[in-house]
């Protein structure tokens, strides 16, 4: 196994020197994909009704085709759901990667083309393999099994040629045969769709594997391990998988996760690598292991442009091209791809924290923020203040919502908490007071409405009691990777609903 785990290393190092390429050329890769993208689809549907092939320029571009999103391109995709092709792009897509993002009773389904999972998904996955392999030479990743927590797969009965689960569930479904070899537990057990019993299933197919790579969302990945400690009797996972070297997490932000996953691996050799992996494409991989920035992948069949958050209201919003944007600024994504997806705003917003090469993080998404009173509270903001209130307290979270108070006669309005912990911390109000300070620190706008609690109030905060966030996803039927609780939210509807729930039980 070691000769073969030298080969695999060698091989993945070899990439490394293509993604120095777009590094250090970023534009000449972007505007070689742009034209790629525009001359592959100019006799589509799409390509035909904008006129594609008399596109020359980016700029051109920007002027001809709006900005989608899911609502502006749905008639497009029920119809690529029901057989008929190279409407958005030319190839034959038979798969769609159903996705909500959130507790949204709507689904989406994103087309996936056979580009878009060679050159974006599959792609992204061993590049970021290449990248660890470069960064730990020494690693031994490829002795043992990498443990996958999968999402779950259904067929969409409404064209038997086409398939749909959540984006895990079709990678999965589409591996080679040597990556499946490599994987645990078995496709049986990965694609169940009922998480609780699939999360005992997963516990007793894999403690008895060499398990040297864990891949999943943080929350679904602390169940698993609870389920493995509790039936092998060990105290860490160490314990059951000695060998185990890596963590790829992504999906939702680490930070208040990291004294969990400590405890859990005892040990300072562990390598966490985040991945920015979505449904509508591979967008960035942690590249530098003394830095939580991602590098966002500038050659997987993905033309990028990035509207500033002052913007996202207007009608048709100037997006910025990568030469065009700025450090530290809060930006939605605005994505044109190799699965047919055209102007397409995903929803998430970024900052770049490096220009050279670009790096960026994650700071949230563009519909989950409250805003309630010109405060602007975004995702980064909380996980930010609920770090540093864990750290300051000796708490941990296991997971968290809020959403606005609004203004009733005299009193002023607040911000409600719900927050369900894994540890709880060892003084619950000055908990709060640190969450509450350090958004006054980091959120000006945040500051100034709390001066003299004039238009915001102390924060409400509810300790909720076990597994409340988890019941209500399953009452909601929910569970699952893809399915995540709403951070923060701009009304009341989550908070009620959650409130409703803990005062019934």
């Amino acid at each position: 196994m070691a000769f073969v785990n030298s080969i695999f290393t060698w091989l993945m190092k070899k990439r490394i020197h293509q993604i120095e390429l777009f590094m250090k050329y970023p534009y000449d890769v972007q505007e070689e994909w742009f034209h790629t993208l525009i001359d592959s689809a100019e006799n589509t549907e799409w390509g035909r009704h904008y006129d594609y092939k008399s596109i020359l320029t980016q700029q051109q571009y920007q002027e001809r085709v709006p900005i989608q999103n899911y609502d502006t391109l749905k008639p497009y995709i029920e119809r690529m759901l029901n057989g008929e092709q190279n409407i958005l792009w030319p190839s034959d897509i038979k798969w769609f990667a159903k996705s909500s993002g959130t507790t949204s009773d709507r689904s989406k389904f994103i087309p996936v083309s056979p580009e878009s999972l060679e050159e974006c998904h599959f792609k992204g996955g061993k590049d970021m393999l290449s990248i660890y392999c470069n960064n730990r030479p020494d690693n031994q990743m490829f002795t043992g099994k990498g443990l996958v927590l999968g999402g779950s797969h259904q067929v969409n009965q409404l064209n038997e040629d086409c398939f749909y689960g959540d984006l895990s569930a079709v990678l999965i479904k589409n591996l080679p045969i040597w990556a499946e070899y490599y994987r645990t537990p078995d496709m049986s057990i990965a694609l169940m769709d009922n998480y609780e019993i699939k999360m005992d299933r997963m516990a007793e197919a894999t403690i008895n594997e060499n398990v040297t790579s864990i891949s999943g969302v943080p929350t679904w990945t602390i169940v698993l391990a609870k389920k493995v400690l509790e039936l092998t009797g060990k105290r860490n996972l160490l314990e059951v998988w000695p060998n185990l070297e890596l963590y790829i997490h992504g999906a939702v932000n680490f930070a208040p996760y990291r004294e969990q996953f400590k405890q859990l691996i005892p040990s300072d050799d562990m390598y966490y690598l985040e991945t920015y992996n979505a449904s509508e494409g591979f967008f960035g991989i942690q590249d530098q292991d003394n830095s939580e920035e991602m590098l966002l992948m500038l050659d997987y069949g993905i033309f990028y442009e990035f509207v500033p958050m002052e913007n996202i209201g207007d009608e048709n919003p100037k997006a910025l091209l990568l030469g065009e944007v700025e450090l530290h600024k809060n930006y939605a994504i605005v994505i044109s791809t190799n699965g047919g997806l055209w102007r397409y705003m995903i929803g998430d917003t970024i900052q770049f924290t490096s220009l050279s090469p670009y790096r960026i993080k994650i700071t949230g998404r563009t519909k989950h923020f409250i805003n309630a009173f010109g405060e602007e509270v975004i995702i980064d903001n909380a996980e930010q203040a609920l770090t540093k209130a864990c750290l300051e307290t000796g708490a941990e979270i296991k997971d968290y919502t809020a959403g606005p108070i609004y203004f009733k006669g005299e009193k002023a309005g607040g911000h409600e908490w719900i927050i369900e912990f894994d540890k709880q911390p060892n003084d619950f109000e000055k908990f709060i007071d640190i969450m509450d300070g350090t958004l006054r620190e980091v959120n000006s706008d945040y500051d100034a409405k709390r001066f003299k609690d004039m238009a915001l109030a102390r924060p409400k905060v509810h300790n909720a009691p076990e597994n409340t966030f988890y019941n209500w996803l399953k009452a909601k039927d929910k569970l699952g990777g893809q399915h995540k609780v709403p951070r923060l939210a701009n009304e009341r509807k989550y908070v009620d609903d959650i409130l409703e729930m803990m005062k019934s039980s």
